[in-house]
């Protein structure tokens, strides 16, 4: 029997609201190792990668934004996969869009594609059990049927839409689907965890390319003429493929469930019992993250003491945390916020962003660490004419050729060898020396080592905030 090729599709957006402060508009938890070694995104990546239960799992296709796309490639490269494509959505339409833009992209590719969509930031722990279920799925798959794989439920959670089965789950097969429904109150999802035939729904999906267009053109054909037209006048970009943005604009903006899977009639259910979490709360973090006997989770740097089902955890170097007495608490701190609530209160955390957006608070949204295309920086210090930022600079990467209009900066090599360009003279700083940026001069700082190259860099005048930059030249196209 010849083994179908996969082609996973990965979707890499969202805002991550309800794991604030760790994740943030500008860093969502797919980017987080908030469970394991790995992000979750990375632990996605390479749950779809390689071979195993008779599945080859081709590179991956990824859907993202412009913000995220380098994060993208450098996690990416870190577990050491390298993608088959990258999509840039100029704009979030929710995911049926997303989930078409793919397949015609694949369907182009080969018309005979079969495509296992995920989402990157859901925790899986049991890789071998998730392909055992995903080679369940290729049956169906290969009779014509859109499959989707339902989570056996836990607990009767009521912040999960469910599946109806048409007849009662069985342990190595699909089961046809009979109807999804919406999240639940707490007494309906008591009843339907007794009743035994639902299924948390977990947004992922298995199909051939070819199958999911005919059902778009079917139950929402609307959506596809604004997506062929963003894809057919896609512009390659540094081996990205950036979809087009005025067509793109004109995609409903709507889920694959309400736009097609609530309508079709060939939808199929691969029940799934191996354990998943979506991580859509601290408190689904403090489940998967393995408490003790007194329920406690801590970080590195986090004490608790007399403690009972309590998550505890600093994200911070050099911050410690200390929980006294605690019961149902999850404390989270980082070294510019911090989230102290109810554990019964976890689905309420997204109403913290939203006050904070009120005050216009930047820690609403942007993450402390500013992430670019060759690296990082972060703010330590910020005056009323002055900044003192750390920056990383990854090996070989380099900053755009830029001046500033309204102030100077030194430079502070403490890790590695920068090489420095300062109008028409080019040099090399390394440990522990330093160079000084007149105002206006033309520069630019690159990393020709093999090692990340860390500096300290001293800002000072009138303004110093990221747009007084003028970019000259840029190896990542933002002149």
């Amino acid at each position: 029997m010849s083994v179908v090729p996969i082609t996973p599709v990965i979707l890499c957006g969202g805002s991550g609201t309800r794991l604030w402060p760790l994740s943030r508009k500008s860093y969502p938890k797919q980017f987080v190792d908030l469970v394991g070694d790995e992000t979750l995104f990375q632990a996605s990546a390479l749950r779809l990668s390689g071979d195993g239960a008779g599945l080859r799992f081709r590179a991956p296709l990824v859907l993202t934004n412009s913000d995220f796309r380098f994060i993208v490639t450098e996690q990416l490269q870190a577990v050491g996969i390298d993608p088959g494509a990258i999509l840039i959505e100029p704009e979030g339409r929710n995911t049926a869009p997303a989930i078409l833009a793919a397949a015609l992209y694949a369907h182009q590719e080969d018309p005979e594609a079969v495509l296992l969509v995920a989402p990157s930031d859901h925790v899986v722990p049991d890789r071998a059990a998730f392909h055992r279920a995903v080679a369940t799925g290729l049956t169906p798959v290969a009779e014509g049927d859109l499959v989707t794989f339902g989570i056996q439920p836990t607990h009767a959670e009521t912040a999960y839409g469910y599946l109806e089965l048409a007849g009662p789950p069985e342990a190595d097969g699909a089961v046809k689907l009979s109807r999804f429904v919406e999240k639940p109150d707490a007494a309906r999802a008591a009843e339907m965890l007794a009743a035994g035939q639902y299924m948390w729904n977990a947004g992922i999906f298995l199909f051939r390319a070819a199958d999911i267009i005919a059902a778009f053109e079917r139950h929402a054909a609307e959506v596809v003429p604004p997506v062929q037209a963003a894809l057919a006048e896609a512009q390659p970009d540094l081996g990205f493929l950036r979809l087009a943005p005025a067509p793109w604009s004109e995609a409903a903006d709507i889920s694959i469930d309400y736009a097609v899977m609530e309508h079709a009639d060939n939808l199929s259910v691969v029940p799934f019992a191996a354990g998943w979490s979506d991580l859509g709360g601290w408190d689904a973090v403090w489940r998967e993250s393995a408490p003790d006997a007194a329920g406690v989770v801590t970080s590195a740097g986090a004490t608790a003491i007399d403690c009972r089902n309590t998550l505890l955890r600093a994200d911070s170097p050099g911050l410690e945390v200390v929980g006294i007495g605690l019961e149902n608490i999850m404390a989270v701190a980082m070294n510019d916020a911090v989230l102290v609530a109810d554990m019964s209160r976890a689905q309420d955390v997204k109403l913290a962003v939203a006050a904070l957006k009120e005050k216009a608070a930047g820690q609403a949204t942007q993450f402390p660490k500013d992430h670019r295309p060759w690296g990082w920086f972060e703010s330590l210090v910020v005056g009323g004419r002055f900044q003192v930022k750390r920056i990383l600079v990854h090996p070989g990467a380099a900053l755009s050729l830029q001046s500033h209009v309204h102030r100077s900066e030194h430079w502070i090599v403490v890790e590695g060898t920068a090489r420095v360009t300062i109008d028409d003279e080019v040099r090399l700083v390394t440990e522990n020396q330093s160079v000084y940026i007149p105002l206006g001069a033309v520069h630019r700082m690159e990393n020709p080592g093999k090692v990340p190259m860390v500096l300290i860099e001293v800002q000072t005048g009138s303004y110093v905030g990221e747009d007084d930059i003028i970019r000259y030249e840029d190896v990542y196209a933002r002149t």
